[in-house]
């Protein structure tokens, strides 16, 4: 019998619906990526204020006049310190008879520290004196100085734990294995990473072991709800949690930025997703000692946890796969 060869089936409408499809999901990833971007300005950006009474009340005006900083007057240089060190403010602004000066933290956020420089530091020439001098109470480190490095390390921290739970929930059988097999992925990742970030490209400080249990942890509470959501609602739930993951919890992470800078809401958003929580807790841990470290580190747990529970119900029909 004669054999025909294979011929691409389809109509010139599912051509059409393709090409729509694809333009439609591109605008997406655009809008997605792009749009938050757009909207970085300070949004109750929290500083504090050292000085008289008499000139701090003129300057807190001003500086909160378009809600663009939170203002904190606090009675010395020292607690204005170690209010930064706390992660309480992201910087400070001391008026004193020798002097202005502007104390910032780049490894809080460079953007914030760029933009206090560019705004505070005009104020007082403004008044015929000399402009503030600027001191960095917590920098970056020398290998990443403008916080470029720890910027990128956000997308591959969340593809890969995508990565890990479409390849663990597809090919792993078993929610022990698969349980097993997402916790020594993580812990490798972890490691792996947080090696290249710290003693390669030297953007991160502080105790590596810590910070690659940040990085493990995080890793984990990315891919848990993906697997768990994977065996309640088959494929659609792990395609709604990657969409999550990609499309809301990376763009509006802020670990480029900060949260203060990203419109009212979204930054709630993307404090409460594991990328977010991730670049919070990362940036405790390798830069302030930890300060401010509790609460993503509960929302990564919450999250993970929350993995674990999804994956431990039990399947009344068959998942799809």
């Amino acid at each position: 019998m004669a054999t025909t060869a294979h011929q691409p089936t389809g109509s010139w409408a599912r051509v059409a619906g393709l090409a729509l499809g694809l333009t439609a999901l591109l605008s997406l990833l655009l809008v997605a990526f792009a749009w938050p971007s757009s909207q970085l300005a300070p949004r109750d950006v929290p500083i504090a204020l050292v000085g008289p009474e008499q000139a701090t009340a003129a300057i807190e005006t001003r500086l909160t006049a378009d809600d663009a900083f939170d203002v904190t007057v606090l009675d010395s240089r020292e607690a204005a310190v170690a209010a930064i060190e706390d992660r309480e403010v992201y910087g400070a602004l001391v008026l004193a008879p020798e002097g202005t000066e502007l104390l910032t933290a780049p490894a809080a956020s460079p953007l914030v520290a760029q933009l206090l420089t560019q705004g505070v530091s005009a104020m007082p020439v403004e008044a015929n004196t000399a402009p503030p001098t600027v001191t960095e109470v917590v920098p970056l480190p020398d290998g990443d100085p403008r916080g470029a490095v720890f910027g990128a390390g956000a997308l591959p921290l969340v593809l890969g734990g995508i990565a890990t739970a479409a390849l663990v929930s597809l090919g792993i059988a078993g929610r022990g294995r698969q349980l097993t097999a997402v916790f020594a992925v993580a812990v490798l990742a972890g490691l792996a990473l947080t090696s290249v970030l710290q003693l390669w490209l030297e953007a991160l400080e502080g105790s590596f072991l810590v910070n690659a249990s940040v990085v493990a942890l995080g890793i984990a509470a990315i891919a848990l709800p993906l697997i768990g959501l994977r065996n309640v609602m088959g494929m659609p739930g792990l395609g709604l949690g990657v969409a999550v993951m990609l499309l809301l919890g990376n763009p509006f992470s802020a670990i480029g930025s900060a949260l203060e800078l990203l419109p009212d809401g979204w930054s709630t958003l993307g404090q409460w997703l594991p990328p977010g929580a991730i670049g919070q807790a990362l940036r405790s841990t390798a830069y302030f000692d930890g300060a401010a470290a509790g609460q993503p580190l509960l929302i990564l747990v919450g999250w993970a946890c929350l993995g674990a529970l999804l994956l431990a119900v039990p399947r009344r029909t068959a998942v799809p796969s």
